[in-house]
């Protein structure tokens, strides 16, 4: 199959999209098939993979989007050659997809990643949440009957879209995971080797360091932690647009020299990083499938999280790790008590590492293929049908 990717954004950009998008289009590449990103801007960066195809947009500082309402009209001719086009932002892909695909009956799907509603909190804090709520309302139910097929990666998601009045059809499709590499990590060398004793508990935290994280949350509760418990660090991974205000929160905290920013790592030097560690820790509520928290999982770490969709839907609480409310006190409650109680990390830990086998690459990317035929199938006889149709008027066109 010759398969689109249509996303508003792709590499330099890091997020869990992007990542998501390069780690599939590697596995179905390698499972036969063709794979096309269709994205817009940075049109001087060179890629290290093929086939990504970029048009011009207009560069929205603050977000790391780009604005724009077509593609160019190469992009735009190849575009229509793909067998399924796979959407993966809802707006301004999703808006042209259905321009330029729907015309020639290409099949479509649509995966919602992203929790827009608190987006839109959080990036436009002076919008009403009326506006922004009416807006997704209004919006997201014609979208998702427009496309063929709506993927959600977890159910909380699915169920977030149906509050919205999605009424289409969901399936749930997890985001895959390239486990081997976090489940051949012990926890080693690599704490010796940064400076870290035995004895320490570290809490480790990575992704994008942005208002949508939460991350000011934490570091008010591994303050209050670090208070009474002198061996405990709280380490950060990632960057992003809160770095520089973060760190000027941790040195003000009073656990400024436990509170430690390791930056952008190689994504193959993470899973060694997180396996120093003895707990993953996150306060985010934006999230619709955690690929950070499935990793540290996989890893065998226990995560400790706010109950909310996405990270509500991935720790069984009591289980796996802990869930809290959004309460500082609480949260802080359930860091003291993974510091206290080795025993109860570790088997904790020993069943996030289970759990996570649902969430292998290899299983997601069949699923999808799977999807993508049975779209393909269906499409054929409406595609043959209107080649037909077309034939016919150019004969006439002819005689």
């Amino acid at each position: 199959m010759r398969i689109g990717m249509m996303t508003d954004l792709y590499t330099p950009h890091i997020s869990g999209i992007t990542n998501y998008i390069s780690l599939n289009k590697r596995y179905l590449e390698q499972a036969g098939h063709e794979v096309f990103v269709f994205t817009f801007g940075d049109l001087d960066y060179k890629d290290d993979e093929t086939h990504i195809f970029r048009s011009p947009g207009l560069q929205l500082v603050v977000s790391g989007y780009y604005l724009s309402f077509h593609y160019s009209r190469q992009v735009k001719a190849l575009l229509q050659t793909m067998d399924v086009v796979h959407i993966h932002h809802p707006f301004l892909s999703g808006r042209l997809a259905l321009r330029y695909c729907r015309p020639l009956r290409i099949p479509l799907l649509f995966t919602n990643h992203t929790r827009y509603d608190l987006y839109a909190q959080a990036y436009l804090p002076l919008l009403p949440e009326e506006i922004s709520a009416s807006f997704l309302e209004s919006y997201m139910p014609s979208f998702c009957n427009a496309v063929d097929l709506v993927i959600s990666p977890s159910t909380g998601m699915a169920q977030v879209l149906q509050k919205l009045g999605v009424k289409s059809h969901i399936e749930i499709v997890p985001n895959g995971v390239e486990l081997q590499l976090f489940h051949q990590n012990g926890q080693s060398a690599q704490r010796t080797k940064i400076g870290f004793k035995a004895e320490d508990i570290i809490f480790a935290f990575s992704g994008r360091l942005a208002p949508e994280k939460n991350l000011s949350f934490l570091i008010k509760a591994f303050a209050g932690v670090a208070e009474a418990i002198e061996n405990v660090h709280l380490v950060i991974i990632g960057g992003g647009p809160e770095e520089q205000a973060l760190k000027h929160q941790a040195a003000g905290s009073g656990a400024s020299k436990r509170i430690h920013f390791f930056g952008m790592l190689d994504y193959d030097l993470l899973p060694a990083y997180l396996a120093m560690c003895d707990v993953f820790v996150t306060a985010s509520l934006s999230e619709v499938h955690p690929l950070s928290v499935i990793e540290a999982m996989a890893t065998g770490l226990p995560v400790l999280g706010i109950q909310s969709v996405g990270v509500g839907d991935t720790i069984e609480d009591g289980i796996t790790g802990f869930l809290s409310s959004e309460d500082q006190a609480a949260f802080a409650a359930k860091m003291t008590r993974l510091c206290l109680d080795r025993e109860l990390r570790h088997k904790m830990g020993q069943a996030a590492k289970k759990t996570t086998e649902k969430y292998a690459i290899e299983r997601t990317t069949q699923t999808m293929i799977e999807h993508y035929k049975h779209l393909v199938y269906k499409a054929e006889p409406r595609k043959r049908g209107l080649i037909v149709h077309l034939q016919s008027i150019l004969e006439k066109f002819r005689g």
